[in-house]
């Protein structure tokens, strides 16, 4: 109960922010009102071993060059007498800070020697990553269906947005280490990115950094409770993985609600 108290409470932005960043009144959303930069965002509190911090991409802005930037920082919102201009290099170069670049490709973190690990299948009720293990279906961003949705259908199995398409969701976490450190992972729409940078202290708070830059507008923080999945959550499991589209939840005989939760969520 205490550690899903904390996740809800460290699931909103901090009061400090970029310059061109305005929050909405539940500080959950972020929205970059001008230019390209100085779209810096924290998590509100320190996140736990474990915990993921997950948004969702909520608006995009033609005309500029770079995506979303996430990633991990030792130094505490309130003491930065300037928030500055780009996590890239600028917090950076600060020190202590983690910050990964998301593209529309090759997010994946390969280190040589190291082999791939297969990825699980889009209906696993939970992502593992060492040990530990996230609820999935939250983690996963889709598409609203439309009048052309059948068309993204085989990558909505898969569980497959573009990683800085609306409604992608990009989290990232931190997982101690046998020597006292911690890796930084990275998950984008349910998969787990690997290892983005390793040797993090884990006795010093570590804030989520959120770099609402460049094409990506808008974000929202999403809550992720950690648990079992709730009967819904698995009904809805159950039917997408056996529709043709998700056009032919329509033809159902279900509930309005639980239709809309599994065409829409």
């Amino acid at each position: 109960a205490a550690m899903a108290a904390r996740c809800r409470l460290a699931a909103r932005f901090h009061h400090i922010h970029g310059a061109n960043i305005r929050l909405d009144a539940s500080h959950t959303q972020a929205t970059r009102v001008e230019s390209f930069a100085n779209g810096l965002c924290f998590s509100q509190e320190p996140l736990a071993p474990g915990q993921i911090f997950l948004v969702e991409i909520e608006e995009k802005e033609l005309g500029w060059c770079g995506h979303l930037r996430v990633g991990l920082t030792a130094h505490d919102p309130q003491s930065l007498e300037v928030v500055p201009e780009y996590s890239l290099p600028d917090l950076v170069n600060m020190g202590d800070t983690w910050v990964f670049a998301i593209t529309r490709n090759h997010n994946r973190v390969v280190v040589e020697g190291e082999e791939v690990q297969a990825r699980g299948q889009p209906w696993e009720p939970f992502l593992l990553i060492e040990r530990v293990r996230i609820p999935r279906d939250t983690l996963v961003g889709r598409s609203r269906p439309g009048r052309y949705s059948h068309i993204l259908d085989d990558l909505y199995k898969m569980n497959v947005l573009p990683a800085t398409a609306r409604r992608s969701r990009i989290g990232v976490l931190y997982a101690p280490q046998p020597d006292g450190t911690a890796d930084m992972h990275i998950v984008i729409n349910g998969e787990d990115m690997g290892p983005s940078a390793r040797g993090l202290p884990t006795t010093r708070p570590l804030y989520a950094v959120i770099d609402v830059f460049a094409s990506t507008k808008s974000v929202r923080v999403i809550p992720v409770d950690y648990g079992f999945p709730s009967l819904q959550t698995l009904c809805r499991l159950v039917i997408q993985k056996h529709i043709v589209h998700r056009l032919a939840i329509d033809g159902l005989d279900l509930p309005p609600l639980l239709k809309s939760f599994c065409q829409h969520e």
